[in-house]
């Protein structure tokens, strides 16, 4: 777990703390046993402020193992109630940045989509129309440059659906570039896609002050290749 020390804070206090996920970090352990960003930080609260014994670190979202950007976990047991409060109320707004392969046929447009998962493939199939145990998706983007054929998108998703952007972009013909199971042709070099968490915005659980938690852009190609 020597990686910890190469993980950025965001932010932190008593109750939560932010970290910055590097692209290809799993957020909580799996079957393949590698490290997770749950356990690197836990790590690295423990040195960084000094703790015995066991730290307690509560996982409030996840992002997906290709993904970069803003992750928060709780420090409290209180904190982890009041933020899974937050995120099923939908309080917690959300922006991401998106590179996809193909210009959208708006420039800017909400996406409304019903998402249901196939846990065999690991993947989710995307609808129009409603069917057995699928979930109301729904995102904004919009465009905001294009360079040697790609494009760059804000999105801000309503819903926390798995794979929704993924998806929902993948469905009309946007695909993130290196995003294999949603329709993009080939990997990037090292197998993360462009789809990046730029910023948690949302209430304080404890002292219900306004929070805006940031993370810059990866500036690995094809993102250096965009203006900041």
């Amino acid at each position: 777990m020597a990686r910890f020390n190469n993980i950025k804070i965001l932010y932190s206090d008593n109750h939560l703390i932010a970290v910055s996920k590097p692209a290809n970090i799993i957020v909580q352990g799996d079957k393949t046993g590698d490290d997770s960003l749950l356990e690197i930080t836990r790590a690295l609260v423990k040195k960084k402020f000094n703790k015995p014994g066991n730290v307690f670190l509560g996982l409030v979202h996840r992002l997906d193992r290709p993904v970069s950007g803003v992750v928060v976990f709780a420090r409290t047991s209180k904190a982890l109630a009041r933020m899974n409060r937050l995120f099923a109320e939908r309080k917690v707004k959300k922006h991401y940045v998106a590179i996809v392969g193909n210009r959208p046929k708006e420039f800017n447009a909400m996406l409304k989509h019903f998402i249901s998962k196939d846990s065999k493939k690991n993947r989710v199939n995307t609808s129009k129309k409603k069917t057995t145990g699928a979930k109301e998706g729904i995102l904004e983007y919009k465009m905001r440059a294009e360079v040697s054929g790609k494009v760059m998108l804000d999105v801000y998703p309503r819903t926390g659906r798995p794979h929704q952007i993924r998806a929902q972009l993948g469905y009309i013909n946007c695909p993130i570039v290196g995003d294999l199971k949603y329709g993009y042709p080939h990997p990037t070099e090292n197998k993360s896609i462009c789809l990046h968490c730029r910023s948690l915005s949302f209430i304080h659980p404890v002292s219900q002050e306004p929070i805006k938690i940031k993370d810059a852009r990866p500036n690995t190609i094809p993102w250096s290749l965009f203006p900041k």
